[in-house]
């Protein structure tokens, strides 16, 4: 008789048990999806994501102690995700382990990046802007960010060698078109330096 009565005890007590167990479970299944995700990638994108994780913790920090105010948290946390979103788009876009040196900026930081900020409205993907960003996207996280890539130097000197063979092309005499640089074998001569004694 005394264990008939102790059953529904017990087996409430089992249901609690087992629904702890069940929304641990749950939990931990949750939080290995962000590890899952970047496990994924490879070892370029994981560093960059770990990077972007670390500029949040920093940033979070960086609140806690009251050394920053809510509206530059916000921002920088804003930024940290469109660039976290840009990084995970192209290298899915391209299938590559490769993430360009991307800046976001807001409308009001373009002048951060360029001495005559371009016109917002004539943006438009993959245009070269100043030689040395190439215009990706608009990306909308709590605020709008521009962001742009940095073209590494070998793209820079590709570009560079294309628009002199374009001018160089469209000039009417170019037989006086005089190339940039010393050529091979050519030696330059400069004075000697004369110490007096």
């Amino acid at each position: 008789m005394r264990n008939l009565r102790s059953l529904p005890r017990l087996l409430f007590a089992l249901t609690i048990v087992l629904g702890f167990s069940a929304v641990g479970v749950a939990q931990r299944s949750l939080g290995n999806t962000s590890m899952d995700d970047n496990s994924s990638f490879g070892p370029v994108m994981q560093a960059y994501l770990g990077y972007l994780a670390n500029e949040q913790e920093v940033v979070d920090d960086r609140i806690s102690r009251r050394e920053i105010s809510a509206a530059y948290y916000h921002r920088n946390s804003n930024r940290i995700r469109a660039l976290r979103t840009m990084a995970i788009r192209l290298v899915r876009q391209n299938g590559n382990d490769y993430v360009p040196e991307l800046e976001a900026v807001a409308p009001d930081e373009l002048r951060t990046l360029f001495e005559k900020p371009p016109n917002i409205g004539t943006l438009h993907p993959k245009a070269i802007l100043a030689n040395k960003f190439k215009f990706l996207a608009t990306v909308h996280s709590g605020e709008t960010f521009y962001l742009f890539a940095r073209l590494d130097p070998y793209e820079q000197a590709e570009l560079m060698k294309r628009e002199g063979k374009s001018s160089t092309a469209r000039s009417e005499e170019p037989s006086k078109a005089t190339p940039e640089g010393q050529r091979v074998g050519q030696t330059t001569m400069r004075p000697r330096r004369v110490v007096p004694q």
